[in-house]
């Protein structure tokens, strides 16, 4: 019998990809409106480096930038680029169609829950700005346990904060690697969600216990799943 059902976040319930490539993008505009010199796509593909080396979660990206461009440091320039890419960030976090409604649904069979590799306060951020924070009864991040998925540790955490055992769960994700590798390791169901179509992780499908191109598939396909458990 399956009892709680824990989700990823990032291109789970929102299409991260496509926020986060507007949002740097918005970001290089402004900071040349502000007076970064150069063009567009060059100091655009200079920022996706940075961020890569250094990390999303790096509080300084933009300082970074000017220091690998060589160019001195501007306050200006900086809170242009900051300012665009939050302002951008909100536009785009909107949930997938049908994760509210699916969650309502969800939320009367099961326990819901996220595992998330990431900054707690940003994770929560996100998902009070997507206006589902109140469906899960417990988030669990990468911060707060000290190790990310798809290391045991983090799922083993949130199994006990719902007091659930790993035969009872399933975990939804877009990650193969992350998401159902590490659930499948530790005993869980793992559903793989296509919403933003892709490649990744294709060869592995056979291995999983289902695939979803629409959120609005998961109450269905989890049923079938309790049939089998």
């Amino acid at each position: 019998m399956l009892r709680a059902v824990f989700f990823d976040i990032d291109n789970t319930l929102y299409d991260s990809t496509t926020l986060a490539r507007m949002a740097r993008l918005n970001s290089i505009r402004a900071m040349i409106d502000a007076g970064l010199e150069g063009e567009e796509e060059e100091l655009y593909a200079q920022l996706q480096r940075v961020i890569k080396r250094r990390g999303s979660n790096y509080p300084k990206h933009y300082d970074e930038l000017l220091k690998e461009l060589r160019v001195p440091w501007s306050p200006k320039i900086v809170a242009a680029g900051v300012v665009a890419y939050e302002r951008t960030k909100l536009g785009y976090l909107v949930p997938f169609p049908g994760v509210i409604p699916t969650l309502l649904e969800l939320r009367r069979r099961y326990r819901l829950g996220v595992i998330s590799n990431g900054i707690a306060v940003k994770q929560w951020e996100k998902l009070i700005n997507l206006g589902v924070h109140h469906f899960f009864e417990c988030v669990v991040t990468s911060e707060e346990v000290g190790c990310e998925k798809p290391e045991a540790e983090i799922f083993y955490t949130a199994m006990q904060a719902l007091g659930v055992e790993a035969e009872e769960c399933v975990m939804v994700g877009d990650c193969p690697r992350t998401d159902a590798e590490g659930a499948q390791r530790v005993g869980m169901k793992a559903v793989l969600v296509r919403l933003r179509g892709g490649e990744e992780g294709k060869a592995r499908e056979a291995e999983l216990d289902a695939v979803v191109r629409d959120f609005r598939e998961l109450p269905g396909v989890l049923r079938r799943i309790e049939q089998v458990v």
